[in-house]
């Protein structure tokens, strides 16, 4: 149960901490994790913070798309899938540099309706690309990734459950982390096989003293390499 504020008339108002949030409803049309990146010069570690919903439908008074943040607990109760219809509280994200969604901090998720054709669990679709219910946040980190076009993903993979677009945290300068950039990357989790697949051009992370260093090709082959081309 949520906690009252106070009552009116014998009303119950919303709780102190969804007054700032705003209500949004419609059809869930995308499941990808949310990750966040953090890069100093070769080094990187990742954050796996939970998922993001894209959702068509209203958000306050929008219609359209718009992408929603969720935590891994949250999955973990609704299992989310492409063809949902739910509704839920959101609140604007503080710092758009560090999140691919627009909102996040969800609340009061409710399930409106389960797609007819999709049972309620159970192993992504044959794609690609691949819909069906996402996997757990540590079967993204066993499996690895690889770098992905950004046309690429925005054109064949920006529904797909592998497809992951990360913020990306860039420490300039490790004798003062406060120097940072920001930016927005995107990988694959998928088959190595996937015929969508694109790579694009390598990644070069600046450093201190305009130093850049340039993630070649061989390091997501070191990390995909424990997988079959059609795992």
């Amino acid at each position: 149960m949520y906690p009252v504020v106070h009552k009116h008339d014998g009303a119950q108002l919303m709780p102190k901490s969804d007054i700032d949030k705003v209500a949004w409803a419609g059809r869930l049309v995308a499941v990808q994790p949310r990750i966040r990146l953090s890069r100093s010069f070769d080094e990187r570690a990742h954050v796996y913070q939970g998922y993001v919903l894209r959702v068509d439908g209203t958000c306050g008074d929008e219609t359209g798309e718009f992408l929603i943040a969720v935590g891994k607990s949250a999955h973990d109760k609704h299992r989310f899938r492409v063809g949902m219809e739910l509704s839920g509280l959101s609140a604007p994200v503080d710092d758009p540099r560090l999140e691919t969604a627009g909102y996040y901090k969800t609340s009061r998720i409710k399930i409106e309706k389960n797609p007819d054709d999709t049972p309620p669990a159970g192993p992504p679709t044959k794609g690609p690309p691949f819909l069906g219910e996402p996997p757990d946040l540590w079967t993204y980190r066993q499996r690895g990734h690889r770098r992905l076009d950004p046309r690429t993903y925005e054109s064949k993979c920006s529904t797909c459950i592998w497809g992951c677009r990360m913020a990306v945290e860039i420490i300039l300068d490790q004798w003062n982390p406060s120097q940072k950039k920001y930016r927005f990357e995107t990988f694959c989790y998928g088959p190595k096989s996937c015929p969508l697949y694109r790579a694009g051009t390598t990644r070069k992370v600046p450093g201190r003293k305009g130093m850049t260093w340039e993630e070649e090709d061989w390091i997501d082959e070191e990390v995909t390499r424990h997988r079959a081309p059609d795992d």
